[in-house]
Parts: C-alpha cells; sequence; structure tokens
C-alpha cells in the first residue's frame, strides 16, 4: 500500500494486472439489537444466533482465502455496524472514510477510522452534505463505478471520484435510484477481475459496462450477484446453483455461505467485511 509521499507499506504481489492481492480483512459481528437495523425488503426479522453462526463462517471464509482477520466486536449502539462495508474505501493507493447515507449510521465511521489510522497515514473524508456509502463503490482495478442510490448522492460521489483521482483512479457514475430491486450499486453488481462484472438483468444494459465482460444472474437468483472475490477464490451466497455452477465453468473456485439472516437486513457478502 502507498502513502501520499509514495513509499510503501505492506507491499504485496498482485494476482493479475486489475485484482489485489489481499491479506486483511476487518470484521464485526453483529449485536443482539441486530433486528433493530434498516432493512428494506420484507422478509422477516433475523435470527441472532443464526446470524451469530453465518458470521463466524464468514470469517472462517476470510481465513481461508489467506486473510488476517482485525475482529472488532459488537457496537450495540448501532444495529446496522456488522454492515462495516458501508464505512470506508479501502484501494491500494488511498483510503477513504465514508459518511453513511442513513444518519443512524454516521456514528459508525469513528471506530473504523481509529481502526485504519493503525494502518494508512492518510485517510480522507466525505464531508456533508455528501454521502456515500461503501456498497456503492464497485472497484474493476484503477476504475470505480460509484452507485447514485438512496444512500449516496451526487455530492458524495463527486467528493470521492475527486479524492479518487488524485491518486489516479477514474470513475465513473452509475444511477441506480430507479432500479427498485436493489439498494446499492453492489446490491446488483460485482466485479471478479479479468475485465468480468456479475450483473442482474436490470444492470446489464448499462453504457458504463458495455465495455466489459458480462456474467449474468438467472432471474430469482438476484441476491447472488453480490459476490466477492478474495484472492484465488469467490465467495457465493448459498442457495442459488445455477450462479454458482455458471462461475465454476468460468473457472472460479468458489466458497458457499449461508447469508439468510443478512439478507434480511439488505446485507450481502461484501458488505461484511473491507478487505485490503
Amino acid at each position: 500500500m502507498l502513502h501520499r509521499d509514495g513509499t510503501q507499506k505492506n507491499l504485496v504481489p498482485t494476482m493479475n494486472q486489475d485484482k489485489r492481492w489481499l491479506t486483511h480483512a476487518i470484521v464485526r459481528p453483529p449485536g443482539p439489537n441486530f433486528s433493530d437495523g434498516l432493512t428494506s425488503v420484507d422478509l422477516g426479522a433475523p435470527d441472532y444466533q443464526t446470524a451469530l453462526k453465518q458470521h463466524a463462517k464468514y470469517r472462517e471464509a476470510l481465513r481461508s482465502c489467506g486473510l488476517t482477520l482485525v475482529d472488532l466486536p459488537p457496537d450495540y449502539r448501532y444495529p446496522d455496524s456488522t454492515f462495516v462495508e458501508d464505512t470506508a474505501i479501502i484501494t491500494e493507493r488511498c483510503v477513504v472514510v465514508t459518511r453513511p447515507g442513513a444518519e443512524t449510521r454516521q456514528g459508525e465511521t469513528a471506530a473504523i477510522e481509529s481502526e485504519l489510522s493503525k494502518s494508512f497515514d492518510h485517510i480522507g473524508f466525505i464531508q456533508a452534505p455528501g454521502t456515500v456509502d461503501g456498497g456503492d463503490v464497485c472497484e474493476a482495478g484503477n476504475h470505480f463505478f460509484i452507485g447514485i442510490s438512496a444512500r449516496t448522492n451526487e455530492a458524495g460521489a463527486q467528493q470521492l471520484a475527486d479524492l479518487l483521482l488524485a491518486y489516479d483512479y477514474n470513475s465513473e457514475f452509475v444511477d441506480v435510484r430507479d432500479v427498485k430491486s436493489i439498494l446499492h450499486l453492489k446490491s446488483g453488481l460485482s466485479y471478479l477481475g479479468e475485465k468480468q462484472l456479475v450483473v442482474i438483468d436490470e444492470l446489464a444494459g448499462f453504457e458504463q459496462f458495455r465495455r466489459y465482460d458480462l456474467i449474468r444472474v438467472d432471474r430469482g437468483e438476484e441476491y447472488a450477484a453480490n459476490c466477492v472475490r478474495i484472492n484465488d477464490f469467490a465467495l457465493v451466497a448459498a442457495g442459488f446453483p445455477s450462479f454458482a455452477k455458471r462461475l465454476n465453468e468460468c473457472g472460479y473456485s468458489t466458497i458457499s455461505l449461508e447469508m439468510s439472516e443478512f439478507q434480511k437486513m439488505d446485507g450481502g457478502l461484501s458488505c461484511l467485511s473491507l478487505r485490503f
């Protein structure tokens, strides 16, 4: 990783031209008030004990992918705080602490900033009136797709684009406010490397994605679009066999994880960790 002054810290090999080799992840298990968090779906209340078991399996999977975990304790003040991805954007060259679009979540960033400051000397910030959720930011090599959504506004997206440009990253906006089936951009989009994007049907026709190879998710399996490439593996949500088979046919080694309790709270696989 690079400091702003160009010196290197924790230099790691890259697996290909546009996908980083990851070594660490920040995670936080849900607290007992997890069901008090925000959700836009009507799938019933999550079962806390089941959520804890699923989160433990998730952490096991990250370790099996070669990651060292930073295990933060549950934060009882913020029921949604297990979804740590929304609080920061971490790249090889820069780190940005976000300003979540839900006011009840904005206090989550302080603990994440404190943790990130242990590994990164220079951290940028999204400032009011801008809002950005990490779930709206998809890294595709040196290019970033920034979703404009119910949680990420134009002001926040522009701030993030400017911060990224300072480190020679390009970005473009993807307005998903009319895509009612997803909360965040990455609810329906994932980047696997090698110019391959996983997309739901509603995003497949967007102009921004025309130069990529698209792996389309079957109708009824849209939740599976939020998958995560980590080094030599792809984490996928359990219960979507057609999608898992498609990734296997594309040459990816997959790890299937039960995510039912997090799905009830609008959460996906990428939401549960900050990977770097």
